[in-house]
């Protein structure tokens, strides 16, 4: 299972790249693998602020429906529009090419209750 320790998480699954006070954000590897093949991801909040843990969207897997929570708090700036032609880039690239969203950073000390590699690790065993 990929971990990247460069980056942060949350136990919804989701990783957090923190540039300055930009975050990109997508689900991780485990996340992928266990909703399987990903067929459509809707995001339909960009150029809305939100609070941490409320959902941003959606992601459609053959098999299932499941909702993106915000790790933390801010404005949704950005969607990857190369997801709504080619979604399985979440399945190939869930680090890469298939992040999600980017937003602006709201509160910076929200970043602190994210979960490291090894925390993350233990977290799904």
């Amino acid at each position: 299972m990929n971990i990247p320790e460069s980056l942060k998480y949350t136990k919804e699954h989701e990783w957090v790249k923190i540039e300055g006070d930009t975050a990109t954000i997508g689900i991780t590897d485990f996340a992928q693998s266990e909703l399987g093949d990903i067929v459509f991801v809707e995001v339909e909040t960009v150029g809305e602020t939100m609070d941490k843990e409320e959902v941003f969207g959606t992601i459609e897997a053959v098999k299932t429906v499941s909702d993106l929570f915000m790790p933390i708090s801010g404005e949704v700036v950005e969607f990857n529009e190369k997801l709504e032609d080619t979604p399985e880039l979440i399945n190939s690239d869930p680090y890469g090419e298939g992040w999600i969203i980017k937003i602006s950073i709201k509160d910076d000390s929200e970043k602190d209750s994210l979960l490291s590699n090894s925390e993350y690790s233990a977290l799904i065993g």
